[in-house]
């Protein structure tokens, strides 16, 4: 099996799908896994700027894996082409081999292998702040009732992670020379870091808030831009962050937390661009509840039990939609993202197999 899951890890991996730039149409990738699904039921839907699903059923299945073909873009820092699956040793090499590729790979030589009952649903949109596809697909009358979601777990089961918030700011100001005394208070600038200051104290504060075996308000300050010149005041700013709360965190209340921290007339825009839930999805009762169903749906399926994770998946959105949901797939999440990402052959293989097991039951 590993030799047709290199074969398709590789030409999965041809195919450039980053995002951004989002240029991900329906043939490309999305020809080749129809072209390996022969007597599957296939159905693409191109959701614009990018986002395009394409839902593979074969027989009447009551599950769904899904996993999102996307990547992240390359960097300067690849010291091979990105492009270009390379096998080394344990491992195999190339960008989206780890997230997620290998796990489409394993998806397709696993129907391969069967005959039954089976129904993959792939993505293109997952690694932007603006996904359509799984909504569009929760939103229609789908008839499934669980769902597996791919990303590097290591080959465990996944039953809870965070949620995730993004947000864009915009800090106003008033230009001018930066010899007038004005300068400390009138530059955009100035603002958004005296904010940033406030916000990174604010996170520091919450280090001892617990949910499970999560710790902590996770928080990253990914993008700042502004200003003209040195000794020009900085007429805006624009500052671009996002956090990952514990399931226990109410957002909205971090958010009014998060927005306080900028001085008072200081933000011309404070706009939550991206927003997703934790997971287990529901309060605090429902949310137990359906962590309970999917312990027992992973237990049935033979797959070993994971810890809770600090990064967000998709999976939170089908339980939110009331599907038994869980993460699971091959790889670490300490390579996805990286220069070289990688995924270990015996992890591809791990999965791959577990794969044909559930779907020969």
């Amino acid at each position: 099996m590993l030799d047709d899951l290199l074969r398709h890890l590789e030409a999965l991996v041809s195919f450039d799908t980053r995002n951004p730039p989002r240029l991900i149409g329906t043939g490309g990738i999305f020809d080749y896994i129809r072209a390996q699904l022969p007597d599957f039921r296939i159905d693409v839907a191109d959701h614009g700027d990018g986002a395009v699903s394409l839902l593979a059923v074969r027989g009447n299945p009551r599950r769904v894996f899904n996993v999102h073909l996307d990547t992240v873009p390359s960097s300067e820092a690849w010291d091979a082409d990105p492009f270009a699956l390379r096998v080394m040793q344990d491992r195999a090499i190339g960008l989206g081999a780890c997230d997620i590729k290998g796990a489409a790979a394993g998806l397709i030589a696993a129907a391969n292998a069967t005959s039954g009952d089976a129904a993959f649903l792939f993505s293109s949109d997952e690694e932007a702040n603006d996904p359509r596809c799984i909504a569009a697909f929760l939103s229609g009358n789908h008839g499934f009732s669980e769902a597996i979601i791919a990303e590097p777990t290591r080959c465990e089961a996944v039953l809870a992670h965070r949620g995730i918030s993004s947000v864009l700011l915009k800090f106003k100001g008033e230009a001018g020379h930066a010899s007038g005394a004005n300068a400390m208070n009138a530059n955009a600038l100035h603002q958004a870091m005296r904010w940033g200051a406030n916000a990174l104290a604010l996170v520091e504060g919450e280090a001892e808030a617990r949910f499970g075996g999560l710790a902590g308000l996770r928080f990253n300050i990914g993008k700042v831009e502004g200003g003209i010149k040195a000794n020009v005041i900085a007429p805006s700013a624009e500052v671009r962050f996002g956090f990952r709360p514990l399931p226990s965190h109410d957002i909205d209340t971090l958010h009014a937390r998060l927005e306080a921290c900028a001085a008072i007339g200081a933000l011309e825009r404070y706009e939550e661009t991206f927003r997703g839930p934790s997971l287990p999805g529901g309060d605090a009762t429902t949310a137990e509840e359906r962590r309970q169903a999917a312990h027992a749906l992973a237990g049935s399926l033979g797959l070993p039990i994971g810890n809770a994770v600090d990064f967000w998946t998709e999976a939170s959105l089908f339980s939110q939609a009331g599907l038994t949901a869980f993460v699971y797939g091959p790889g670490d999440i300490a390579q996805a993202h990286t220069a070289g990402e990688f995924v270990l052959l015996d992890q591809l293989q791990r999965y791959a197999e577990s794969i044909t097991r559930i779907l020969g039951t």
